[in-house]
């Protein structure tokens, strides 16, 4: 039995697959086999697996109807041999020493679930400046105090870049579909479940941009379904004991997640906002408020917890330093979801 079983789904790569294939089979690390899945390609993607099979028994290629990625991946789990699963996708490359430094990492931390690492976009005139954003803050997130701290903000973790304990994937119940991006969903789960996430401080995968990216296609990758991702974990994890929120940011952000939060019977009491145009008017029938009523806020509704909905990050660390000084605790009495 391998020690590590890598699920690769596949479905028209033929340009990309093989420098895929080329980089797993590059690594230092030897003990592994690949579940590489065709998901119904039509372009010739089905033999290029099929002539790299044939060269090396570690890759198992299983053909299959075309699915979609969800049920592609749990087949995939449902194949696997080895105690520890790692993701890649057949347009991405990973680093020769990945798989053997995210290993290493597990084994002497036990405490964590999943490890990833840095990643890289490239090739690099393909990458927009908003993507290169992005890049850059998930390359900040190394400590599972960090990636818990901005997991409502955004996908903190790269799936094609993990390594995860199986016992922890199968506890979780694998991947599901509720109209959101599963790998969002699952890191949502594990992590209120309880489960730590970390990433190897080190460039370990390459990740591709390109037009074709799903983000860019499904709409599970929506804003909207990332906030209903967001409103349905909350109403299970940190506001289940306390139905009530206040929204800092009364914008179209906030709107949006007050309207999945009460799907979900959760409360939004008052949005604050620093506009003075928009202070003391409403939305949604809810009062905006300025910060400088929230401690009255907070003592008329027991603390609710509250969300600060704004995406800029330089916004986020000003609420942050604000309500920090005001004696409050991240994680504890306040969360940033955008």
């Amino acid at each position: 039995m391998p020690k590590i079983s890598i699920i690769l789904p596949v479905y028209n790569a033929a340009d990309t697959l093989a420098q895929a294939l080329d980089s797993l089979l590059a690594q230092r690390f030897r003990d592994f086999e690949i579940i590489a899945i065709d998901d119904g390609s039509t372009d010739t993607s089905t033999n290029i697996l099929d002539v790299y099979a044939n060269k090396d028994s570690r890759i198992k290629a299983i053909s299959s109807t075309h699915q979609g990625l969800i049920p592609t991946l749990n087949r995939g789990i449902e194949k696997a041999s080895g105690n520890f699963i790692a993701r890649m996708d057949a347009d991405d490359v990973s680093h020769p020493d990945r798989l053997d430094r995210q290993l290493d990492f597990l084994q002497h931390n036990p405490h964590i679930a999943i490890v990833s690492s840095r990643i890289q976009c490239f090739p690099r005139h393909r990458v927009a400046k908003g993507f290169r954003i992005y890049e850059a803050w998930l390359n900040a997130l190394c400590t599972p105090e960090d990636i818990a701290r901005e997991i409502f903000i955004e996908s903190p973790v790269v799936h094609p870049s993990i390594l995860i304990r199986r016992a922890c994937l199968n506890a979780a119940g694998g991947y599901r579909d509720f109209g959101w991006v599963e790998d969002y969903d699952l890191w949502l789960r594990l992590h209120l479940t309880g489960y730590q996430f970390a990433k190897v401080p080190a460039t370990l995968h390459f990740w591709r941009e390109h037009t074709n990216r799903l983000t860019r296609q499904d709409d599970r990758y929506s804003a909207d379904n990332f906030l209903r991702a967001k409103a349905h974990y909350l109403s299970q994890g940190s506001l289940s004991n306390n139905p009530h929120t206040i929204i800092w940011g009364s914008g179209q952000i906030g709107g949006r997640l007050s309207k999945h939060l009460l799907a979900k019977s959760i409360e939004t009491v008052a949005f604050v906002d620093i506009a003075p145009k928009k202070i003391g008017n409403t939305r949604h029938g809810i009062p905006i408020i300025s910060p400088e009523d929230l401690p009255t806020t907070w003592s008329a509704n027991d603390l609710p917890l509250i969300l600060a909905a704004l995406p800029s990050r330089g916004a986020r660390d000003k609420i942050r330093q604000y309500l920090c000084a005001h004696d409050l605790i991240e994680g504890q009495h306040f969360l940033c979801v955008a």
